[in-house]
């Protein structure tokens, strides 16, 4: 998503150029592409697919949009195992229409997860539940703090459920870091995520994310936290910016990739 204005064959011929080995896909492109289509291309270019996005939007009180959100997550599940990640990261949804019921909302989000979980085990799948920044909370995701999304997570096994650590949306709370170890010691982290905090936001907060170095957020010190807590899988870098999105793709990777190394160990 960081170099959305590149097709599917020239990121991976940018990442192989610059020697990126690890890419995060996005099912938009990789559906628009040809999933199968899409597995074979990052093999054959010797790229290993770190986790898919997004799957989730479980927050539906009407029984037809809750069935077709667990379908489509079953769909998300089987896209990931045919790309070979092991990863299904969530954005779990906001509150439907005319609601303002954030428990019973989060509630509805376990429910689906105690469908969903056995599924994506057995397909070699983890779940991951980003929580998002809470200017988030009404439209995107109601679980807003780790805090939250280990509180859902801890109902079902951890190869089943699990979070995303994004630097975006936790980097505000001071609370994050004991939550980073808890999920830790759990063997829930099953991605972690970079993004930089710039100001002012745009007009609609989505495409917000600075890129690594531009902002406030201390990059090397939410490493070390996820470290410390045992995680030893790929970092990733994930910007929603216009502004990026506006330039040469290959640019704005190789740029990426350059501060990358600049602001993490």
């Amino acid at each position: 998503m960081t170099v959305k204005q590149l097709s599917l064959p020239e990121l991976v011929d940018t990442c192989r150029e610059l020697g990126v080995g690890n890419v995060g896909l996005w099912r938009e492109p990789v559906q628009s592409y040809g999933v199968e289509k899409t597995a074979k291309l990052v093999r054959d270019a010797g790229l290993t697919v770190t986790t898919l996005c997004r799957g989730g939007f479980f927050t539906a009180i009407d029984p037809g949009e809750r069935a077709a959100a667990l379908a489509d997550n079953r769909r998300a599940i089987d896209e990931a195992a045919t790309l070979g990640t092991d990863t299904l990261v969530l954005v779990s949804g906001g509150l439907p229409a005319g609601s303002k019921d954030l428990h019973g909302a989060r509630e509805r989000i376990a429910d689906a997860l105690a469908e969903l979980g056995p599924y994506a085990e057995s397909n070699g799948v983890r779940l991951a539940i980003e929580p998002l920044h809470p200017m988030y909370a009404s439209d995107r995701c109601v679980v807003s703090t780790l805090a939250q999304a280990l509180d859902i997570a801890e109902r079902f096994p951890a190869q089943q459920v699990g979070v995303t650590v994004d630097t975006y949306h936790i980097w505000w709370d001071d609370h994050a870091p004991a939550q980073i170890a808890r999920a830790g010691a759990g063997g829930r982290i099953h991605t972690f995520q970079l993004a930089d905090w710039t100001t002012p936001l745009p007009e609609g907060v989505l495409t917000g994310r600075g890129q690594i170095g531009d902002g406030s957020i201390d990059m090397r010190q939410w490493q070390r936290h996820v470290e410390a807590a045992g995680y030893t899988g790929a970092i990733e870098v994930e910007l929603f910016n216009d502004v990026l999105w506006a330039r040469d793709g290959r640019e704005v990777l190789a740029e990426t990739a350059e501060r990358f190394v600049a602001h993490t160990d």
